[in-house]
């Protein structure tokens, strides 16, 4: 390994999402599949990654040595000793999968595992920091504004209907009638946006994030990936992997996490200095 490259699989994450933007086409397809699905980076073969990026084994070569490392395999080892060690972030591969023809029982225990699985995941890729930075940036802010699409779209809803059960003024941006831009077309820069979205991307979630920057509101992101369109240009990343059973991808992380950050500081996201704020339990 060239002195300088990074020495561990969160160094290295790190390193990759500071260089994402200024990296090739093939390069970003290359480190969104590091980032995104570290452990099956760690296992796999090189032409088997490379087939699962859309580009040839060599590309997968330059990536590694344009990070510091002899070869794909130094990379590699990497997240194999974080797999091993029990601290490496994502799920991987499809958590179950099942036929048509599979009983409701071996469903829900397919979804049950998935879940947990999922759960277990969001306590490595969020820690109290990051909570309490995001609890800050809602508490600065004036109006927070929660956008979501498809899939996102019940946990953006939910955000919105805690947010406001914990005495902070929010907005959520429903896109009806397609009235996005009109929707956010007030925020400012003592305002905040909160985006949900994970791969593949709504384009109204992209559309208000864009706004939201334009009109220099700040921007908190609850994403998939920190190289996801709506991570770029965020204040901060929280990182929340979904498990995947069968054809289905769930949300139950993704509310959990939402959960933890709006009643884990009650006070602090209503504005309040004066003790902590009484909260209604949501129904």
């Amino acid at each position: 390994m060239i002195e300088g490259a990074p020495a561990t699989a969160e160094a290295l994450r790190a390193t990759i999402v500071d260089r994402y933007d200024a990296l090739s086409e093939r390069h970003r397809q290359i480190a969104r599949y590091v980032l995104d699905e570290p452990n099956a980076f760690a296992l796999e073969t090189v032409a088997v990654i490379a087939e699962r990026c859309g580009v040839q084994p060599s590309a997968i070569i330059r990536f590694a040595k344009s990070f510091g490392y002899p070869g794909a395999s130094q990379m590699q080892r990497l997240f194999r000793d974080s797999l091993l060690s029990g601290q490496a972030p994502g799920l991987g591969e499809r958590v179950r999968h099942f036929d048509k023809g599979s009983g409701g029982a071996e469903v829900l225990e397919a979804f049950v595992e998935g879940d947990i699985q999922a759960l277990r995941s969001l306590l490595r890729t969020v820690n109290e920091a990051d909570l309490r930075a995001a609890a800050g940036l809602i508490a600065e802010a004036e109006m927070v504004y929660v956008v979501g699409f498809r899939r996102s779209f019940p946990v953006a809803s939910y955000l919105a209907h805690a947010l406001q059960y914990a005495g902070k003024r929010a907005f959520f941006v429903d896109g009806m009638a397609g009235r996005v831009r009109q929707q956010v077309q007030s925020i400012g820069p003592r305002d905040l946006l909160i985006a949900v979205s994970s791969h593949p991307y709504a384009e109204e979630t992209m559309q208000a994030a864009a706004a939201a920057v334009q009109h220099g509101a700040r921007v908190l992101s609850i994403s998939d990936s920190p190289a996801s369109p709506i991570a770029a240009s965020a204040q901060l990343v929280l990182p929340v992997r979904e498990a995947e059973t069968g054809a289905f991808r769930s949300v139950a992380a993704s509310i959990c996490l939402v959960q933890a950050l709006v009643f884990g500081f009650p006070a602090d996201i209503a504005g309040d200095d004066h003790g902590v704020a009484k909260v209604v339990p949501l129904t």
